[in-house]
C-alpha cells in the first residue's frame, strides 16, 4: 500500500523501520516541527523526521493537522492509509477522511485501559501486571476507535516506563505492519472497544512525580519506575531538588519515618509509611548522577535528617 507515517520521538522509530522492510511504498513522514533543545536552544529535527531525512522521504512539519496545506499535501500524496505512533496532536476528521483506508494508530496499552498520552507510565504507577500494545482505527474521540489487533506483555517486577515502552514499541511495530498487511488483502476486522474497562491517562506532569515518602513503599517504587525516565522522579533535601532513579524495597528494614535517611556503609535507606527502600543513583541540581552511598557522604547526612 500506499502509505504516510505520523509519529515523532524515538518510540515511533521501530515502526518506520518495520514498514520500510515491509515491502509497503513509504512517501511521507508527517512528525511536529523542529523544536528548541540543548543549551544553545538550537532547532533540532525529530527523531522520525531525522530517520526520514537520512533515506531521502519527504517530511511534513504542519503545526497543525487541520492546516489546509498540509491537507492539500496529503491529498496529493494520495495515501492509502496512514500509520500512526505517538504523532503528538489531534487529527480532525477532515484530515481523517483522506486516506482511502484511514489513519490506524499503535497505541501503547490494551484498549481500552489506558487511553490517552500516558499509557505505559500509567499502567506501571497503578501496578498493572499485564500491558500491551493495540492497534485501532483513529476517530474524533481520544482513543477510541475500534481495534484491529493486540499484543500482551507481562510487565515486570523492575521495569521502568522506558523498559516497557522500549519492548512495547518492537512488539508493536510487528502488530502495525500485520496489521497493514491485513488491511492491502481485505481480512483486516476491527471491533468495536468494549464499554466496561475505560480508564484513562493524561500527561505524567512533574508534580506527579514528586514522591510522596508518606506512601507505602510499594507506592514509592511504582511512582519512581514509573516516572524514569521522563519526567523523572523527584524529591528534596535541604530545599534542594534531587532526583531518584529507581529504589528497592526492603521488606525487614529498619523503622524510619517517612522521609528519613539512614546512611550505612553499603547503602542509604529511606523512611515510607511502610517498610524503608534502598536508594539506587541520585542525581542532585547541576551534578552528574552518583551511587546514593556516594552522594551521602559528600552531603554529609546528618541523623533524622529527611527527604521533603
Amino acid at each position: 500500500m500506499r502509505l504516510v507515517f505520523a509519529g515523532t520521538p524515538e518510540v515511533a522509530l521501530p515502526s518506520l523501520d518495520a514498514i520500510a522492510a515491509s515491502g509497503h511504498e513509504l512517501l511521507a513522514v508527517v512528525t511536529r516541527p523542529d523544536a528548541p533543545a540543548g543549551r544553545g536552544r538550537h532547532l533540532v529535527r525529530s527523531p522520525a523526521g531525522a530517520w526520514a531525512d537520512e533515506r531521502g522521504i519527504e517530511v511534513l512539519t504542519p503545526e497543525k493537522p487541520r492546516d489546509p496545506e498540509f491537507q492539500q499535501r496529503l491529498r496529493d500524496l494520495a495515501p492509502d492509509c496512514v500509520p500512526v505512533v505517538a504523532y503528538g496532536a489531534l487529527v480532525p476528521p477532515s484530515a481523517l477522511e483522506i486516506p482511502k483506508f484511514g489513519w490506524i494508530n499503535l497505541h501503547f496499552s490494551l484498549l481500552p485501559a489506558w487511553r490517552g498520552a500516558a499509557p505505559v507510565q500509567h499502567a506501571v504507577l497503578h501496578g498493572d501486571e499485564v500491558t500491551g500494545a493495540s492497534v485501532f482505527e483513529l476517530e474524533a474521540g481520544l482513543d477510541t476507535g475500534p481495534v484491529y489487533g493486540t499484543v500482551t506483555d507481562q510487565i515486570r517486577f523492575n521495569d521502568t516506563s522506558g523498559d516497557l515502552l522500549g519492548r512495547l514499541a518492537h512488539e508493536g511495530a510487528g502488530l502495525l505492519v500485520a496489521v497493514l498487511d491485513a488491511i492491502e488483502s481485505g481480512t483486516a476486522r476491527a471491533h468495536p472497544q468494549p464499554r466496561d474497562g475505560i480508564s484513562l491517562a493524561p500527561k505524567v506532569t512533574t508534580d506527579d512525580a514528586r514522591i510522596r515518602w508518606s506512601d507505602p513503599a510499594f507506592a514509592v517504587d511504582r511512582r519512581i519506575r514509573a516516572c524514569t525516565p521522563a519526567p523523572g522522579a523527584w524529591t528534596t533535601l535541604r530545599g534542594e531538588r534531587l532526583k531518584l532513579a529507581p529504589v528497592r524495597p526492603i521488606a525487614n528494614g529498619p523503622h524510619l519515618e517517612p522521609g528519613e535517611l539512614r546512611v550505612e556503609r553499603t547503602q542509604v535507606l529511606a523512611g515510607t509509611a511502610t517498610t524503608p527502600v534502598q536508594l539506587g543513583e541520585v542525581r542532585a541540581a547541576g551534578k552528574k548522577p552518583m551511587a546514593a552511598t556516594d552522594w551521602a557522604r559528600g552531603m554529609r547526612i546528618e541523623a533524622g535528617e529527611k527527604l521533603a
